[in-house]
Order: C-alpha cells, then structure tokens, then sequence
C-alpha cells in the first residue's frame, strides 16, 4: 500500500528491497475550472505543464547539459532516466507525465535525481501555479505496478511558475524519496538548471 506523504517527509525506497530497481515517476495536474459560461463552469488556457528532472552529483550540481531531462532531451546517457514525452494539457486521470527511473543504471557520480515541472510560455500566457489544482507526485514499482509513496501538492503557489515536487536520493547506500514541494518564480528548464551549475 503507498504510503500517502506530507511537504519535507522522507521514506526509504530500497531498505528492505534488494531487488527494487526500475520505478515510474508519475506526475499529474488539473487546471482550476473557473465558475461562468453556459454550463456553470468554464476551463481557462491549457496550462502546457512540463516535467523535467536535474541529475546531480553529490555536491547537488549539474555536470552537463544532458544531465537535465525534459521533453527536448527524453533520455540520460546513462539510459538510467526516460522521459515519457509531453502532455500539454494536464486533461484527464492519472498520471499527466511520467518518468522512469532504472535505480541500478544511475551513475555512481550521480547523487540525486531532483524532479521539477514548469508552466511553457508562462510569462506570455500569464499564468502560474495558483491556477493549477490537484498537483502531485507518485513513486511506483514498475515490475509489480504497485504505488510506493504519494504526495499531493497541497500548498498556494499562486505567482510562482515552478515546482520541485520531489527528488530521490542516495543515503547510506539506499535510494530515498524526499516530498519536498517547493516552488519558484523561474520561467523554463534551462533557467532552473542555472541554480544548479
């Protein structure tokens, strides 16, 4: 059973399971459904939510441009991280993107896998993260289907256009998943990384 997680807790991911290796990252978002127009309701823009993750060594920065996964580059070297693509919407259940992790083919300089999702052309569109609801991250076991930890974005982010929902990371030997739910005012992937070089 997926253990249902609050912003800053940790669970261990691999203490206890040798063989827990290959996970999907799943992340998803609706857009706020304004109240107006002939149904009662109207939705507002497709908000183009993209997610993207930073592959970090152990002094949390970025070696090279190809360490940054997004939609423009779906797959690390390493072939260790895959992206699924681009969802441009957030329109229906589930995941809206998804990302998946071969924990035994990350590089051993590589100490943590940090997951952001960004607003596309936030600035022109005008838009940001208060227009967004029910935001989350999962972790599942992609061999047995199986959701290991959930952790649903409760915060306001009104204003800011970036998210760090999450990241997995190296400790003691273990890979770990920290909610973290954080958010900034950056408007695109490179501008993110930036931090991080």
């Amino acid at each position: 059973m997926a253990i249902s997680l609050q912003k800053g807790q940790k669970i261990d991911l691999t203490k206890g399971k040798a063989g827990l290796s290959s996970l999907i990252v799943g992340l998803g978002w609706d857009p706020v459904q304004k109240s107006g127009g002939f149904f009662g309701f109207f939705k507002q823009e497709n908000i183009d939510c993209d997610a993207s993750v930073l592959m970090l060594d152990e002094n949390d920065k970025i070696h090279s441009a190809s360490d940054v996964i997004y939609f423009g580059n779906k797959t690390s070297r390493c072939r260790s991280v895959i992206h699924s693509g681009d969802n441009i919407t957030g329109e229906g259940d589930g995941d809206d993107e998804q990302i998946f992790v071969d924990l035994n083919k990350v590089p051993s300089n590589i100490h943590k896998l940090v997951f952001v999702v960004n607003i596309y052309a936030c600035v022109q569109r005008k838009q940001h993260f208060g227009m967004i609801q029910n935001a989350f991250i999962r972790i599942v076991e992609r061999s047995t289907n199986s959701e290991l930890a959930h952790y649903n974005l409760t915060d306001d982010y009104s204003g800011l256009t970036a998210i760090f929902p999450g990241e997995i990371y190296r400790h003691n030997g273990e890979w770990k998943f920290s909610a973290v739910g954080e958010g900034t005012r950056d408007t695109a992937i490179d501008q993110i990384a930036r931090h991080f070089q």
